[in-house]
């Protein structure tokens, strides 16, 4: 009995640590979810009550979810390449980076640790549900080849969408990258197989991204005309991405 209500917490934990097919939970609620910061406040803490749950059962990760766990990050990161709605991307984007903190709960890391690489992954996350938002309040919705050619009409929320992709994305020196990072490392000796999927699954993240980037900001501009970022919500953007940045370095000197 007692394995058996393990069991089940690990499920229940793989609700707000996506497992699928309980991912599609989560990816539902966020699509009915059509106010930004709630979005952004649902993006923070909702990998936090999974690792919750996850702490409250045990440390040692069993292999099933492991692989579930491998096979939803990997799922999710495929899909998120043909996604042209924002709102849809970031929920799979979210989906596949919660996944992938099963294996750095195998690797028995503290909670500590463990809840920054959460936030590492959610908050730039966050900032793109932000992004996406404002994309929605000036043209009704926010899809990839809708209203390209962003850089030229909309330069400054174009410059900060590049900075937060990168992030969400995991790119040096952004905290993802060194989440992800270390979790390859602590992994490829015990595991290389699992190493290397989460390296496949990186890539998919940059594939994704690329795309992502290249429907909204490149190209010519189709002379739909929305105010640009103002001066304090582009110092507000800043400064989140600098916050970001020094994370990432402070994710790096753990690494040293």
């Amino acid at each position: 009995m007692a394995e058996v209500g393990l069991s089940m917490l690990y499920w229940l934990a793989g609700l707000f640590l996506p497992l699928f097919p309980l991912s599609m939970g989560f990816n539902a609620l966020l699509v009915r979810v059509r106010n930004g910061p709630l979005r952004a406040v649902l993006l923070l803490v909702w990998p936090q009550l999974g690792l919750s749950l996850a702490f409250a059962a045990s440390n040692e990760v069993p292999d099933w979810v492991l692989i579930v766990a491998l096979f939803t990050a990997a799922l999710y990161a495929f899909r998120a390449i043909a996604l042209r709605e924002m709102g849809q991307w970031i929920g799979f984007l979210a989906t596949s980076a919660w996944a992938l903190l099963w294996p750095v709960l195998m690797s028995g890391a503290e909670a500590s640790p463990i809840r920054l690489y959460a936030l590492g992954f959610s908050v730039p996350l966050a900032l793109l549900a932000l992004l996406g938002a404002r994309l929605e309040s000036h043209f009704g919705a926010a899809y990839t080849g809708l209203y390209g050619g962003l850089a030229e009409t909309l330069p400054r929320f174009s410059g900060v969408l590049v900075f937060v992709v990168l992030a969400v994305i995991a790119v040096p020196v952004f905290p993802g990258f060194f989440a992800l990072f270390n979790t390859v490392v602590s992994t490829t000796a015990a595991a290389p197989s699992v190493a290397l999927s989460l390296v496949v699954i990186w890539l998919l993240w940059s594939w994704a991204g690329v795309r992502l980037l290249q429907g909204l900001i490149i190209g010519p501009a189709n002379g739909i005309e929305a105010p640009d970022l103002s001066a304090a919500a582009l110092w507000s953007y800043t400064s989140a991405i600098v916050v970001l940045l020094i994370s990432g370095l402070y994710f790096a000197g753990d690494l040293l």
